[in-house]
């Protein structure tokens, strides 16, 4: 009843122990004290974002954990990765591909585990089934490779996603720089492929228009492809043709990648009651190798989760 005025102050502005969020905690119309994260730390909205109606705060905590990002231990154990899907036994050669020139493919070393794949491209083959291939980069530099080195490397072809090992044969620097790799050994075709996409659940913030320095909402990414996703947003970004800013975090077996790039909207769905999502097809057009490569590894590293169609984004 006598408690002083200063330790009531304070008690009602001791910090939480609980990084966890509820509704009524975070503001609309004012702009948020603290970062908001996902239960895995990916950031959903910046310190100083004004979520603009109720219905974009409901759309966060339907489809999300919110976290105050000050608060979250980053460091605590995150579950484990699933095991991967069984993988199929036929033999395959490098024709069974149908790999073109010209084809991205993503390159890592055996050495060491968990290091991340580096795009580059193929430029020709031999009758002996070598392939050629440009120097991977890795940083801006040419990634360091050894004759007689092991690499993996994974491939979304036309026709389906295969992941093989060769032996690097030669290095070349004459007349350009370029990399000969051996006749692959056990190619393993890991899903047919048509035009696909996996089912995900990426949180992805949003600007509205092809310029700009700020992300203006949050949006949830149900669909990913190589080349676009699905986006479901509390209320309708634009019409078909509209430019969005895209910023979105990939995580796989292989890469932990930043993506900030636009977007066309190809596709418009509203929602069919007052206050239901809006579902926008995505198409990134602006990606550079190494996100390209990004996008099909997260594609790859989910193919047990793979759905088909025949129309929409890429």
């Amino acid at each position: 009843m006598d408690q002083p005025v200063e330790e009531h102050i304070d008690a009602n502005n001791a910090p939480s122990s609980s990084s966890s969020l509820v509704l009524d905690a975070v503001p609309v119309g004012t702009p948020l004290p603290w970062s908001i994260v996902d239960a895995d730390g990916t950031l959903l909205f910046a310190s100083g974002t004004i979520l603009a109606t109720t219905d974009e705060r409901t759309f966060l905590f339907t489809h999300f954990s919110p976290q105050r990002g000050d608060l979250l231990d980053l460091n605590a154990e995150q579950p484990p990765k699933p095991a991967p899907h069984a993988e199929s036994p036929v033999e395959l050669t490098v024709k069974d591909m149908h790999l073109e020139i010209g084809a991205l493919i993503g390159m890592r070393s055996l050495v060491g585990s968990g290091s991340p794949m580096h795009p580059c491209r193929i430029i020709g083959f031999a009758p002996n089934h070598s392939i050629f291939v440009t120097p991977p980069l890795q940083d801006g530099r040419p990634m360091p490779l050894t004759p007689g080195e092991n690499v993996e490397l994974v491939a979304i072809a036309s026709q389906a996603v295969f992941r093989f090992v060769c032996t690097i044969e030669a290095v070349c620097r004459q007349p350009f720089d370029y990399i000969v790799l051996s006749k692959p050994g056990v190619i393993r075709r890991l899903r047919e492929r048509k035009s696909i996409r996996v089912h995900a659940h990426l949180p992805v913030r949003f600007g509205i228009g092809e310029t700009g320095e700020a992300y203006e909402g949050l949006g949830l990414a149900k669909g990913v492809s190589a080349l676009g996703m699905s986006l479901s947003a509390s209320w309708t970004l634009g019409a078909v043709g509209d430019r969005l800013r895209i910023a979105f975090r990939l995580r796989s077996a292989e890469l932990d990648t930043e993506i900030e790039t636009t977007a066309i909207i190809r596709n418009v769905q509203k929602g069919s009651a007052p206050g239901e999502p809006t579902n926008h097809g995505l198409e990134l057009d602006q990606l550079d190798a190494a996100q390209q490569m990004a996008m099909k590894v997260f594609v790859f590293d989910r193919h047990d989760d793979v759905l088909y169609w025949s129309n929409g984004f890429k």
